[in-house]
Order: C-alpha cells, then structure tokens, then sequence
C-alpha cells in the first residue's frame, strides 16, 4: 500500500451457508444472493456502488456479469478476477486499491465458486499447464503418487516434518480444533466436532502424514464485501467500524522453485514477504494479532503458515500447537470460522469468506465465535500458481 493512499472501510459484508457441491444453488443464484447481503449489511443502495470485482476459478468468461446483473443493471465495470485459491482476495485486493486510489467512492468484491465433487484438476488439458514448474520441483522430491494439490502440501508437511520432528498428531490437533471452532459457525459445511484421536482413526491417505480430514472439502459458496472511502461513509451517514489497515499480495521469487523444499514450493516464503510487507506498512508486529484467518487448505498448510506469518518462530509450531496457542484461551485464535477444513473452500469466495468473519470479529458481532478485545485481524489467502494476499483489518 503506497503512503499516499486514502483510508478504506469496510462498510458492508455478506456471505451464504457453503454446502457440498450439488446440494446448493448455482453460482448466478449464489453470488447474488451474497451481493444483496452485503449491500443490506452496509445500508447502501446498489445504485452507489462504482465498481464490481468478481472472483471465481471454474466458470466460463463474464460469470461476474452474470452474478451483478442480477443485482442491477447499472453499467459499472465489472472485472471477472481469477487467481486460482486467493481469487477471492485479490478481487479484494482490487477493489481496496480503486478505492484508496481515488478512482472510485465505493467498489464491491463478490467471490463464488461452484465446484464439483473429487479432487482438484486441470480445466484445459490441450495446452501447458500453468503449474509446469510447480510440477517439475514437486517430481523430484516427492515420490507418492496421489492427486497433485496432496502431493504439493502433503509434501509441505513432510518437509516440515523431517525439519522439525513435526508428527501427524500435530497436524490432527489442527483439524480436530477447526471443527470445534466449526462448531459456532451456521455458514460452515462441516459442523461436527471432532477428536485428534477421530482424524487420526480416519481414512489414510498418505502413512504417516494424512488422514482424509486433514484436507479441505471442494465446496460451493459466496461472499461480498463493500468498501467505501471515509469521505464517502460520512456523506452517507456510515459507520463501518473496520478498515484495511494495509495490504499486500505477492507472487513467487526464485526461491520457490531453487530452495529444493515442498514447504517453498507451496509459497511459504511468499507468506513471509507479504506478512512483512503488512506489519511495516501498520506499524505493528505478529505479536499484536489475536485472531487470524489464514489458508488452512490442509492441516499442513497452517502449520507451516503459523510461523510464515511469525505467530511463533520458525520450528516453533509443534510447541506453539501443544500449549493451545492456536485457539481460544491462547495466544492468537486462528480460523475461528472453521477455516476452510471445516467452513469449506469455495475457491473464489473463500478470501471474501475470511473478511465476513474477521470484519464481525471487529465489530464484535461474532457470537459464539467472538474473540473478546481486539483491535486488529488478520487474514492470509494463498494461492498456487502463484499469488499471496494478507490483509490487516484493523478497529476504528
């Protein structure tokens, strides 16, 4: 975020109960729906809104003008943002900068996603994959054959695991404390709690680093949020309560592919620039945050993002898991929503998913779910391929 930027607000979210695929509504029926409420949200007319960013992955071209038409047929600009699983973040990520820019007043981000059941593949198979490198690094150090988004972060796991004398209970202890967390939460597609002893008893998918719930479910769903400038929200009689107190997004480096490591190939060190990149721009530091949503698309996945966003020190999450630190009561609650292992992962509106949550964990109206005394809020949305975004949201 340049110096010169304005403040943004966040003046309104919505989101829909994520389900499994073919159970829900279809995506122009889903993005709608999470459009007008955010618009009921905030108070503001549809007619105010300046600009649309819609985020989805599996959908043909101009999905996003089918999902605001529905809402209006106002002739603002409408970007269709695909990012592959921070899709939702960086329409986000695009809509705080035409407001902050001074280009617009008041923009929206729609994220949707209708997925279908199984795991992840390529769409166009007649032409290079985009993940052609990721592939390359992936086959000379991991020698299982599983589907590939399980192999990157399994491996990642691993990697972890021979680094640090990690285990797969650490991991279990992760998804067992996502359920609970799910437990709270009507918009999850998972809400039955769970044991570490119940994850661990569950199928094995790779001996020794993952049972079948360490892995997050393809999911259908929506979430929009609005974002207005201050001069906007006082003409308007607003009081949003939340803004972005800074923002980053960041792509790979060398290191991704040069450092011979699954934990770099899945963007570990990107998650370290852009947290870094956050904090300077805030003036604040890791030990300042006590809620966070961050990408927990695996167990393994937010392990390793703990110390990437310097919650705990490098090889220090096996402890920092342990001493409950991860949860309420301890030293940062993170994914209080249930994360995407029990929320669900609707890949293009997972990012928006993370501001619903963490915009009411500010305003103090997250019930069940609500972290008592904070300030600020964190969230990390990562996608291969690759993009990183992390948002501080911060009271006012």
């Amino acid at each position: 975020m340049a110096k010169s930027e304005r403040d943004v607000l966040v003046a309104g979210v919505g989101m829909i109960p994520f389900t499994k695929p073919g159970v829900g509504p279809s995506y122009d029926e889903m993005g709608p729906q999470a459009i007008r409420l955010a618009l009921a949200d905030s108070g503001i007319d549809y007619a105010d809104v300046e600009q649309a960013y819609a985020g989805y992955v599996y959908g043909d071209s101009c999905c996003g003008q089918r999902v605001v038409y529905q809402v209006g047929l106002t002739g603002i600009p409408v970007f269709n943002v695909n990012n592959n699983c921070s899709t939702g973040s960086t329409a986000l990520y695009l809509a705080r900068q035409a407001v902050a820019s001074g280009a617009v007043e008041c923009a929206i981000a729609v994220g949707f996603e209708q997925m279908t059941p199984g795991a992840l593949g390529a769409t166009f198979t007649d032409r290079p994959s985009p993940f052609v490198d990721f592939d390359t690094a992936t086959n000379t150090l991991v020698e299982m054959e599983l589907p590939v988004a399980l192999r990157y972060f399994g491996g990642a796991g691993l990697s972890h695991m021979q680094k640090y004398g990690t285990t797969m209970a650490d991991f279990a202890k992760i998804r067992a404390k996502a359920s609970r967390h799910a437990v709270n939460n009507p918009l999850s597609v998972f809400r039955k709690e769970m044991t570490e002893e119940d994850v661990l008893g569950e199928q094995l998918i790779w001996p020794g680093v993952m049972t079948r719930p360490m892995a997050c479910p393809p999911t259908c769903g929506a979430a929009a949020a609005i974002l207005v400038s201050p001069e906007f929200a006082k003409r308007n009689g607003l009081s949003p309560g939340v803004r972005i107190a800074a923002q980053a997004m960041v792509s790979d480096q060398p290191s991704t592919f040069d450092a011979n490591d699954m934990m770099q190939v899945v963007g570990y060190d990107m998650t370290g620039r852009a947290a870094r990149q956050v904090y300077e721009a805030a003036g604040v530091g890791p030990e300042d945050i006590r809620v966070v949503e961050l990408h927990d698309c695996f167990a393994h996945n937010e392990l390793i993002t703990y110390e990437g966003l310097g919650l705990c020190p490098e090889g220090g999450a096996q402890k920092f898991i342990a001493d409950g630190d991860n949860s309420y009561g301890g030293r940062v609650v993170t994914n209080p929503s249930g994360g995407l292992l029990s929320k669900g992962h609707p890949l293009g509106a997972t990012g928006l998913a993370q501001c619903y949550e963490l915009t009411h964990q500010l305003r103090g109206t997250a019930e069940a779910r609500q972290v008592d005394g904070i300030s600020h809020a964190l969230q990390h949305n990562l996608g291969l391929g690759g993009a990183c975004v992390v948002t501080l949201y911060e009271k006012v």
